[in-house]
């Protein structure tokens, strides 16, 4: 299995956070040394991998004593089922569905079986009948639903 740079960062990021209680602060220079890539590469891994809606909240500080904090967010269960409902917005693409439900699920805010069904629910399988430039409407009701049936 062959890995890539995005996960290497990733996976040392997410090690960072477990060793530092759920905050860390990186220099975004340091880091692009240490992985021997260009800085923009850690602002995609950043970006893509430890955005709001995966439960991370992320500040930067730019310039010679620049740093990067990045923090997991710690809710109840019942608390991140409604920060995931307030995310959906009116509209959402699957993407962004399916890391809302994998944030709720490692949460706690539902169970592995029940972020599966979440899942088929909302995916374009299930949603082919939709047209699809209708399916993130339709897919942003039914997870807002499955979602206040569990609070």
């Amino acid at each position: 299995m062959v890995v890539g740079i995005s996960d290497l960062i990733a996976d040392f990021i997410k090690e960072a956070l477990k060793e530092d209680d759920g905050t860390t602060e990186l220099q975004r220079s340091e880091l692009a040394g240490k992985f021997n890539c260009v800085p923009s590469q850690i602002n995609y891994v950043i970006s893509t991998r430890f955005s709001p809606e995966r439960g991370y909240i992320v500040e930067s500080r730019r310039g010679g004593g620049g740093y990067i904090r990045i923090s997991r967010v710690q809710m109840t269960p019942s608390a991140l089922a409604m920060h995931t409902i307030n995310a959906v917005g009116e509209v959402i693409d699957l993407d962004s569905a399916t890391a809302l439900i994998s944030n709720a699920a490692a949460g706690g805010a539902v169970d592995d079986k029940t972020a599966k069904v979440m899942a088929a629910a909302i995916g374009n399988q299930a949603l082919r009948s939709v047209p699809p430039s209708e399916r993130g409407r339709v897919r942003a009701g039914i997870l807002k639903q499955m979602l206040l049936m569990t609070i």
